[in-house]
C-alpha cells in the first residue's frame, strides 16, 4: 500500500534541487560523549543536538532512550514510545517544537516522538521529573522539547544548509534529509524534508521481526526579523507514514497523517506567544498489510485534533530576580471507530465499537516561575500553575451493531454513565540549589506538587468484544493524579572529570492504573476485562553521570539509572517499569576523526505484574539481563562534510527491552517480547553549505 512521495508545493521545488544524497536509519542511536570545561552537569537536565548523535535513531523516542533514566517501548519499527523514571504516555509532556501533537491511535502505535523526526530539530531538552510549569499540567515524569531555533543570517550569509545520506545493513534501511534556508537580516524561509524506509530487520538469532515502515516528513517556515531579538514566523509541518508493521500488536497501521501549523512570536521585551493547531489521522487494521489470523476483519480509522497556545512574559528585576508568567490553553478532541466484517468483504463496514466516543478535552492554564540568586552563589526557583481541566464525550449514547453504548459500558464496569467532567487542579515546585566553594559545583532541593488529568483513553475508551479478556473499557470516574516529588542532586565539575547525580521519591495519590477487573473496590465485574482504577504508588530512583578526560584526546563516560515502581494499594509492582540499566563509554579524538565504543547494560527485571488472572498481566514476563557493545566513528573530509560509520550490537546479542511490548494476538496465548534488531552495520554522511 504504498503511497506515493509527498512534495510539499515551493518546499518540494527549494530542496529537490538541492544536492541530497541519502542517509540511513538505524534503531539504536549513540549520543557523543563530550565534556566541556565550562558546562556545568545539571542533574536531572539532558540537552542534546541531533547533529551530534553518532548512528541513525527510527525516530524521537528511539534518540531518547539513549538518555540515563529515559526508557522506551517498541511495538514495531517505528514509534517508540518514551519512559522517564518510570512514567510514561500523557505523565509525560512532550512539546514539537512549541506543539502538543497527540497520536490517533488508542494503542499508541503512534506516541508523539513518532512524528518527530529528530534530524528536523535544532535541540532536544528534557526535563526529567517536575521542574517547570510553563509548558502545561502535569508533567510528573518530565518535560521533552524538541526546538527548531533558526539562526539569524547576515549580508554575507544569505543561505546555509545541509544534506545527508547513508544506509544501513539490517533491514536496509534508507534515510535523506535536507534543511536550507535562504534570506535576509530582515527574514527567511526555512525548507526541511525527511525521508525514510525500512524493511523488517532481524534479531540476533536471525529472526525477522515485522518492523518495517515508511516516513515522509516536510517542513516549511517563514520568518521575520526586523530587530535582533524579535522574531516572527509561520510554519506548516506535514509527515505521511506509511505501512508500519508490529510485532507487538494485533494490527498494522497503513497510514497515519499528521499536519501542524505554527504561529510564533517574541520580541525584545520578552513576551512570546506561540498557537498551534495539529491534526492526526491514523488507520490501523488486521487484513491489508498482514495474512488475515483473526475470524473477522478489523479496521480502525481515527482522527485526533490538538490546538492551543501559550502567551507568556519573561522579565528581570533590578535584584535580578526573574519572573516568567503566562497563560496556556489546549483542547483535544479524539474520535474512534472499530469496524468488523467477515474475510471476503473488501473493507469492513460493521460498527464493532465506539473506541473513542468523540471525546472533547480541554484545559486553561495560568502560571508562574521565579528563579532568584541568593547570596553569591546559591539560587532559588519556584513555580505554581492552576489549570482549568473539562472533559466530555458526544457518543456515548451511540450503539454500535450489537446494540451496546459505550455508557452500557462505563455501568457495566463502573455503576455510572459518563457525564460531563470538570477538574481545578493546583500543582507548583520548588528547588534551592547551594552553590560549593570557588564555585565548584553545587548541591540541590527540590518539592514539587503535579496533577495530571485521565486522557482520553483512560477516561472514555469503549472497546467492546464477546470476550471479556479482549475488552478494553476506560473509567469517567477517574480522580486525577497527583504526584509530590522530593529529588536530592549534586554537580561537581572537576578539571578533569565530573559528576552528576540525583535521587528521587514520588508518593503518588490516586495514580491511573491500567489493570484487568478483579471486582477491586469500584470494579463491578470479574471477568479480566482491561479497566482503569485509582491506587495509591510509589516511585524512587537514582541516576548518576560521570565524564572522565583522561588526556587531551581520550574521554570516558559512564551512566546509571534505576527506578523502583509499587502499586501500594495492592502491594504489587507496577508493569512496564524498567530495571537498573547502565552504559560505560570510551571515545578517542582527534582533529579530524573520532573513535568510540559503547557498552549498554540492563539488569534483570524480576518486579513485575504479569498475570491477568490476579493483576494487571501487562508485562510479558520476568526479562532477563543483557549487555550490547557498539562500536562507532567518524571523519571530517573537509570543512563541509562528515562521514559517520559504526556497528550496533557487534556480538549480534539476542534481547529486549523489559518494556518493550508483547505480541498480544489472542490466537497466540504465548506472550513474546518484541526483540531489539542484532548486529547491524551503518554508515551515514552529511555536508553543510
Amino acid at each position: 500500500m504504498k503511497r506515493k512521495p509527498l512534495f510539499f508545493g515551493v518546499l518540494g521545488v527549494v530542496l529537490v534541487i538541492t544536492p541530497i544524497t541519502l542517509l540511513a536509519e538505524e534503531p539504536t542511536t549513540l549520543p557523543t560523549v563530550t565534556v566541556e570545561g565550562e558546562s556545568l552537569p545539571e542533574p536531572g537536565i539532558s540537552r542534546e543536538k541531533p547533529e551530534d548523535v553518532l548512528g541513525t535513531p527510527v525516530d524521537a523516542g528511539d534518540f531518547l532512550r539513549a538518555i540515563p533514566g529515559v526508557s522506551g517501548t517498541r511495538m514495531g519499527g517505528h514509534g517508540i514510545d518514551p519512559i522517564i523514571r518510570g512514567q510514561k504516555q500523557t505523565q509525560l509532556n512532550i512539546l514539537l517544537d512549541g506543539a502538543y501533537v497527540h497520536g490517533g491511535c488508542p494503542n499508541r502505535m503512534d506516541p508523539p516522538t513518532a512524528y518527530s523526526p529528530v534530524e528536523t530539530y535544532d535541540s532536544v531538552t528534557v526535563l526529567k521529573g517536575s521542574q517547570t510549569v510553563i509548558y502545561g499540567g502535569g508533567g510528573s515524569g518530565g518535560t521533552v522539547l524538541f526546538e527548531r531555533k533558526t539562526p539569524r543570517l547576515t549580508e554575507d550569509k544569505f543561505i546555509r544548509g545541509k544534506v545527508g545520506a547513508g544506509y544501513t545493513t539490517n533491514s536496509a534501511a534508507k534515510e535523506l534529509f535536507g534543511d536550507v534556508t535562504a534570506g535576509t537580516t530582515q527574514g527567511f524561509a526555512r525548507g526541511i524534508i525527511e525521508y525514510k524506509d525500512a524493511d523488517n530487520y532481524e534479531d540476533g538469532d536471525g529472526n525477522e521481526t515485522r518492523s518495517a515502515f515508511s516516513t515522509q516528513t516536510g517542513n516549511f517556515i517563514l520568518g521575520y526579523t526586523p530587530s535582533e531579538k524579535t522574531r516572527f514566523e509561520i510554519g506548516f509541518e506535514a509527515s505521511r507514514i506509511d505501512d508500519v508493521l508490529y510485532a507487538g500488536a494485533g494490527m498494522d497501521a497503513p497510514k497515519a497523517d499528521n499536519n501542524t501549523i505554527r504561529l510564533k512570536y517574541e520580541n525584545e521585551w520578552g513576551t512570546k506567544a506561540e498557537v498551534y493547531h495539529s491534526k492526526v489521522e491514523h488507520l490501523m487494521d488486521n487484513y491489508s498489510l498482514r495474512s488475515l489470523s483473526a475470524p473477522m476483519k478489523m479496521r480502525v480509522p481515527a482522527k485526533s485534533k490538538t490546538q492551543g497556545g501559550r502567551l507568556s512574559h519573561n522579565w528581570i528585576m533590578d535584584n535580578e530576580m526573574e519572573w516568567t508568567t503566562g497563560i496556556d490553553y489546549q483542547h483535544n478532541n479524539r474520535d474512534a471507530n472499530r469496524f468488523a466484517g467477515p474475510p471476503n468483504v473488501a473493507s469492513p463496514t460493521n460498527l464493532q465499537s465506539i473506541m473513542w466516543p468523540d471525546v472533547d478535552l480541554k484545559q486553561f492554564g495560568l502560571f508562574g516561575e521565579m528563579l532568584m540568586p541568593v547570596g553569591e552563589v546559591d539560587m532559588l526557583k519556584t513555580g505554581l500553575r492552576y489549570d482549568r481541566i473539562t472533559s466530555e464525550a458526544s457518543r456515548i449514547s451511540q450503539a454500535d451493531m450489537g446494540g451496546v453504548t459505550p455508557n452500557n459500558l462505563y455501568k457495566k464496569y463502573y455503576g455510572k454513565n459518563a457525564d460531563a467532567h470538570n477538574e481545578n487542579n493546583l500543582g507548583g515546585f520548588i528547588r534551592y540549589e547551594q552553590g560549593l566553594s570557588d564555585d565548584e559545583g553545587f548541591v540541590f532541593v527540590s518539592l514539587s506538587r503535579s496533577v495530571r488529568t485521565a486522557d482520553a483513553t483512560e477516561r472514555f475508551l469503549a472497546t467492546n468484544n464477546t470476550n471479556a479478556m479482549m475488552r478494553w473499557i476506560g473509567n469517567p470516574d477517574l480522580a486525577p493524579e497527583k504526584h509530590h516529588q522530593l529529588e536530592l542532586g549534586l554537580s561537581l565539575p572537576r578539571e578533569r572529570w565530573d559528576i552528576g547525580a540525583s535521587v528521587y521519591y514520588n508518593h503518588v495519590s490516586d495514580y491511573i492504573l491500567k489493570d484487568r477487573a478483579h471486582a477491586q473496590d469500584g470494579i463491578w465485574q470479574n471477568d479480566n476485562t482491561s479497566i482503569y482504577r485509582n491506587i495509591n504508588a510509589r516511585l524512587y530512583g537514582l541516576e548518576w553521570e560521570t565524564n572522565v578526560k583522561w588526556n587531551s584526546n581520550l574521554t570516558g563516560g559512564i551512566s546509571l539509572a534505576y527506578v523502583h515502581a509499587t502499586n501500594t494499594t495492592d502491594d504489587r509492582p507496577i508493569a512496564q517499569t524498567p530495571p537498573l540499566t547502565s552504559t560505560l563509554s570510551l571515545d578517542y579524538k582527534q582533529a579530524m576523526w573520532h573513535l568510540g565504543s559503547k557498552l549498554r547494560y540492563a539488569a534483570k527485571q524480576s518486579r513485575v505484574d504479569d498475570d491477568a488472572k490476579t493483576g494487571s498481566g501487562l508485562d510479558a514476563e520476568q526479562t532477563p539481563s543483557f549487555t550490547v557493545l557498539d562500536f562507532y566513528g567518524s571523519m571530517d573530509i573537509n570543512k563541509q562534510t562528515l562521514i559517520k560509520l559504526g556497528v550496533n550490537n557487534i556480538f549480534d546479542n539476542t534481547y529486549a527491552y523489559h518494556v518493550n511490548r508483547a505480541n498480544i494476538d489472542p490466537f497466540n496465548p504465548d506472550p513474546i517480547q518484541v526483540n531489539e534488531p542484532g548486529r547491524t552495520f551503518w554508515l551515514n554522511l552529511t555536508m553543510e553549505f
